[in-house]
């Protein structure tokens, strides 16, 4: 007999907040399958507040409360049994986090998690991660956000290393990030690929995805580095209004895209990477594995 159990995830982030329902299918004798339900994307980009003035303003703030009240709403109709919400780097880095942590629960009934990196890591590794790998080859993992990027190194199918670095879209769109902060994943990813041979990337976050939508590949199939830096350059080249009129891209993925190839396309070079692959996975992935196991 099959059962369905439902859960939530919310992904607060630095550009953008994301709802994902997820169904869990059980059957006996089976490996439960995560089948993906409804997933809402709100472009609230609290990056640009807290890493130009240290808080959240009080009209995010009350954009985040609203989305709240809709995300829980969403929730009820589809009859989601557990969630959880994460924020990551914007809130946390935030003078007024906590603040605005409460006023979500007071009006919305949403509690919010505030994860620091490790966590942030930790919980997107929970994900099929392993589904994507071959135990005889090793990995380099890179989740690119809008204020933090996760790395993590994988050998036969094992997390051995792994890492959180304040660079992000929105920090490189506001010029915050310094050749100290570039110093700093260069030399960690480097330091920790050197042991291994051939490594291969994965990658995740919205702008990945894109990029790999764009290409028209098959999901099995990875980006070579070659075509990932080609990407790069021909999106540098035009300006914000033509990557949306020519390329259809959505206003609040015009801009950060740039900046996120230009994270790829560094990591595959200090990693010796030729290829990434871009399954689709990511923190509310992570959510809803670590809810339905209890970790």
């Amino acid at each position: 007999m099959i059962e369905i159990k439902k859960f939530g995830a919310i992904d607060i982030g630095s550009n953008a907040m994301r709802l994902l329902i997820c169904n869990v299918v059980e059957q006996p004798g089976k490996e439960p399958v995560f089948n993906k339900s409804s997933l809402i994307r709100v472009p609230i980009r609290l990056g640009q507040d807290v890493f130009t003035s240290g808080t959240i303003s009080e009209q995010n703030k009350g954009r985040m409360i609203d989305a709240m009240r809709a995300f829980h709403l969403l929730m009820k109709v589809h009859q989601v049994q557990k969630y959880r919400a994460c924020a990551t780097s914007a809130m946390r880095e935030a003078a007024n986090g906590v603040e605005v942590q409460q006023a979500i629960a007071s009006q919305s009934e949403i509690v919010i998690d505030i994860i620091d990196g490790k966590e942030e890591a930790s919980i997107i590794a929970s994900t099929d991660l392993n589904d994507f790998m071959e135990l005889d080859k090793n990995y380099i993992y890179v989740d690119v956000g809008g204020g933090s990027t996760e790395v993590s190194i994988f050998s036969k199918g094992t997390m051995v290393a792994s890492n959180s670095f304040k660079i992000g879209t929105v920090r490189l769109l506001n010029e915050m990030v310094d050749e100290e902060i570039w110093d700093s994943i260069r030399l960690w990813i480097k330091e920790h690929v050197k042991p291994y041979k051939d490594v291969v990337m994965i990658g995740s976050g919205g702008n990945i995805n894109k990029i790999f939508k764009l290409s028209n590949k098959p999901q099995s199939k990875p980006l070579s580095y070659t075509y990932l830096n080609q990407q790069f350059l021909e999106l540098s080249a035009l300006s914000y209004e033509e990557r949306i009129s020519e390329l259809a891209l959505n206003s609040d993925r015009a801009d950060v895209i740039v900046p996120a190839l230009k994270i790829y396309t560094s990591a595959m070079k200090w990693s010796g990477a030729k290829n990434i692959f871009v399954p689709k996975i990511g923190l509310s992935d992570g959510i809803v594995k670590s809810l339905y196991y209890n970790n």
